[in-house]
């Protein structure tokens, strides 16, 4: 998901808004070994708490999240996948859906203990309107959880980085560092039931030139089998605790419409 400044509101997301289907595979194939919720848990458990998941697409982590949290709330700012996301979760009595945008979310200030946004929004310089919307948001002791793709990981952040050549992850990994976050790196593995359902993915991850190349070495790397195939992908989950009394140094104390003019750029395809 993308965002950017108030003058463009939302930027679409050139892969879930067109090609949701193909993002369901994608979503049903990242980290089958559950590494990056075992990392998430350890850094800021819901159970028994208050969610609120930044970007939720079609809602495909609330339920994971409603096992246990006392409830969850789950924000998108496209209206598809909105209704989408109120689908899935329909039989779900502690989940709820709600169309917006990190920049100026709507739910009330100190009313949530974690806020999880997942490749949505949060990807460095530019987006400190919807850090400061997180803050405010929380309750004091809270905790926001960050998960975005390692783009120094191998293979896939040398695919990204094709794409995205002025795309600098060490300069994000300082903003978030400035701005009080902690960072854990995630090693997980993508698994396909078949190769046709890789193909679909990375097509809609990469420029058509990268996605074949992608393609062709994921296919040799899996021995040119034509079912169960993986795929190493690295990510990055940013953590932060909102301070139950003084301001931290680096962390946020400015005012989510004193930030708004910021704009925020994703490494994702254009």
């Amino acid at each position: 998901m993308r965002w950017s400044s108030r003058r463009a509101e939302v930027v679409p997301s050139p892969n879930i808004w067109y090609y949701q289907a193909d993002y369901e595979l994608e979503n049903r194939a990242q980290d089958r070994g559950g590494e990056i919720w075992r990392v998430l848990r350890e850094e800021g458990d819901w159970a028994g708490r208050d969610v609120l998941d930044v970007g939720c697409g079609d809602g495909f982590h609330l339920p994971r999240f409603a096992r246990d949290a006392r409830s969850v709330l789950g924000v998108e700012p496209h209206e598809p996948l909105v209704r989408s996301a109120l689908e899935r979760v329909k039989g779900l009595p502690n989940v709820d859906v709600r169309r917006g945008r990190a920049q100026r979310l709507p739910v009330r200030s100190a009313s949530v203990d974690v806020v999880h946004a997942r490749t949505a929004y949060f990807f460095g310089p530019g987006c400190e309107p919807g850090l400061a919307e997180a803050e405010r948001v929380l309750r004091p002791g809270g905790v926001f959880l960050i998960v975005d793709l390692d783009v120094t990981s191998e293979p896939y952040g040398t695919w990204m980085r094709a794409d995205l050549p002025h795309y600098d992850p060490a300069a994000v990994e300082r903003f978030f560092a400035r701005a009080g976050f902690g960072c854990r790196r995630v090693a997980t593995e993508w698994r396909f039931d078949t190769v046709g359902d890789l193909e679909a993915v990375l097509k809609i991850e990469f420029s058509k030139r990268v996605a074949e190349q992608a393609i062709a070495e994921s296919v040799q790397r899996n021995g040119n089998r034509a079912h169960d195939l993986t795929l190493p992908v690295g990510y990055r989950v940013h953590t932060r605790v909102k301070p139950t009394g003084l301001v931290l140094p680096g962390h946020s104390a400015v005012s989510s419409e004193e930030a708004e003019d910021s704009s925020s750029s994703s490494p994702r395809m254009p």
